[in-house]
């Protein structure tokens, strides 16, 4: 399967109809925006199988998988213990709508990774996100939330002002229909003074500030000089909480997600992704005064038919057991590898090109300015990217589908892996140099 430029993986005929199908009965062909290639351009490709730190679509491409679910697969897909616990879990039942031992267990690692005193289990991050604030703004008896731009926790009305991830890529100014955003202060991310601001225009008046623990929905942009640790300072000194949306981050760039690997403490946490395994799993979880207002303990109230699902909880606590220490070391070291492979690369096609770090998470972001927050990651060059995207996917390699998205990293990763990474990227980097402004 090879076009006249040698790419191997080119045709598209099977994702081209599956697209067209579903166009005809989905918004857009898609159930997630982002999925689309709207930004890129192009057909999206459509998945049959993933085994090890590689995937197949409809028309028999296979690729070396850099976005692992957006996150979750961790040890890669498939892997024999995850799927093996899936499996006996749904022998026993798919659901019951009672409390299940898979809960308890799921919890406790969850506990002891974190150190959090109490957990409530939930289906998805945006669930996670959305009952923290409504537990912060009971808990103080305010309304008002501070948020970044570009950091994204889902699609939670309040939330959405300025968010990043699929809002960003689709250059989405705001979702219409999205209210009270009237009560949600937008700032610049590692922007200090302006927290300090906006604390003093509204003083005894904000419930919250929530951060991703290391931004990764605007491209990955790391909290910059003990930003997170000024904001639970600020906030604190004027009675309000913090929220660490460790979604992406918990569990991904250590055992104990973004909190262990830099220190950083908030009063609520949420975490999502790696705990359900690529199963739909998410929890929020803090200090037991405060998850003791939680129904039916207290008077908070939140709730889920399938939160804390038996086969979700399997495939989470199986794969939160293969994340040792050894696993977290390969990560990094594979991650150091692929920023060296991508900037070698785009150095020698002499394109401007930014590596941002926050742990084994990395974007490359096509400019040669420092990204410390979105209006920086917005100067980069589009076209450049979405020309990157196309060459390293027609030599198998699959990136996120916008410039705006982390790279993610799978234990899995294996030397012929990067051999065909490294053999892709000089033929990128140039495609990308054609375009590039």
């Amino acid at each position: 399967m090879a076009d006249s430029s040698g790419a191997p993986n080119s045709r598209t005929e099977n994702s081209r109809e599956l697209f067209e199908r579903a166009s005809r009965i989905v918004p857009g062909g898609v159930n997630s925006p982002v999925r689309a290639f709207r930004s890129v351009g192009g057909t999206p490709r459509f998945m049959v199988s993933g085994a090890g730190c590689r995937m197949t679509d409809a028309d028999g491409n296979t690729y070396v998988d850099l976005v692992c679910s957006w996150g979750p697969l961790i040890v890669g897909h498939a892997h024999p213990h995850v799927i093996d616990a899936v499996g006996r879990a749904a022998a026993k039942g798919t659901s019951f709508g009672t409390p299940t031992p898979g809960e308890v267990a799921l919890a406790e690692e969850l506990t002891a990774r974190t150190g959090v005193d109490k957990i409530r289990l939930v289906n998805s991050g945006t669930e996670a996100t959305m009952s923290a604030l409504r537990l912060a703004r009971a808990a103080t008896g305010r309304t008002k939330i501070v948020k970044f731009a570009g950091c994204y926790h889902g699609h939670v009305d309040p939330l959405l002002a300025s968010a990043g991830s699929g809002v960003l890529t689709l250059a989405l100014p705001d979702s219409p229909g999205v209210v009270g955003t009237d009560e949600t202060i937008v700032l610049p991310y590692n922007d200090v003074d302006a927290v300090k601001r906006a604390f003093a225009e509204n003083p005894g008046q904000i419930a919250c500030v929530i951060t991703e623990a290391a931004a990764g929905n605007m491209g990955v942009v790391a909290p910059r000089d003990g930003f997170n640790r000024e904001l639970a300072a600020i906030a604190h000194a004027d009675g309000a909480l913090v929220i660490l949306d460790e979604v992406m981050t918990g569990f991904r760039v250590s055992k104990n997600g973004w909190s262990g690997y830099s220190g950083d403490t908030a009063d609520l946490y949420t975490y999502g992704k790696v705990m359900g395994g690529g199963l739909p799993a998410a929890a929020f979880g803090g200090r037991d005064e405060l998850m003791s207002r939680m129904a039916p303990e207290g008077p908070v109230y939140q709730a889920g038919t399938l939160s804390g699902n038996p086969l979700a909880c399997a495939a989470g606590l199986a794969t939160l057991e293969l994340c040792t220490d050894e696993l977290y070391a390969k990560l990094d070291a594979t991650s150091v590898t692929l920023q060296g492979l991508a900037t070698k690369a785009l150095a020698e096609a002499g394109v401007p090109h930014r590596v941002s770090t926050a742990g084994n998470m990395f974007s490359v972001f096509f400019t040669d300015a420092d990204v410390p927050n979105l209006e920086a990651a917005q100067t980069q060059d589009a076209a450049a990217y979405r020309a990157f995207f196309h060459a390293m996917l027609d030599r198998g390699v699959y990136l996120p589908p916008s410039a705006y998205e982390a790279w993610f990293v799978s234990g899995a990763l294996d030397d012929d892996a990067l051999g065909l990474i490294a053999d892709a990227l000089p033929h990128a980097a140039r495609a990308a140099a054609k375009v590039a402004k």
